[in-house]
């Protein structure tokens, strides 16, 4: 069983910047390919970003390349996404999922291949 909390959500104006957190109980944080996925009202939940277990690989929705930063410290069971040059169409909720991965692989899935979902973070942007 892991347990996924985020933080770090917040109000902040168009071209701003904000840091998400995961964090992730358990002593093994390493076997988990871990994601991030947003859900705006109305729509359905999007894929934004993924790591492997290792952090050696990093996948991105094409709306957020360039502007986004997935990175992970197995240490501290903690993911990250720091999200620069924020856009009003960024606002969302932020979910971060993980996915029992002891084989490694891809961590471009879908919501469904999920195994731990964390209640999500609210990220506001003002235009």
């Amino acid at each position: 069983q892991v347990q996924v909390v985020e933080s770090g959500g917040g109000l902040v104006q168009a071209g701003g910047s904000l840091r998400l957190s995961c964090a992730a109980s358990g002593r093994t944080f390493s076997i988990y390919a871990m994601s991030w996925f947003r859900q705006a009202p109305g729509k359905e939940r999007q894929f934004v970003t993924c790591v492997t277990r290792s952090g050696g690989s990093t996948y991105y929705a094409d709306s957020v390349k360039g502007r986004f930063t997935i990175s992970r410290d197995n240490a501290k069971n903690t993911v990250y996404l720091q999200m620069n040059s924020l856009k009003p169409e960024d606002t969302a909720v932020y979910y971060c999922a993980a996915r029992y991965s002891p084989m490694g692989g891809s961590c471009y899935l879908p919501p469904n291949a999920m195994d731990y979902w964390g209640k999500g973070t609210l990220v506001t942007v003002s235009s």
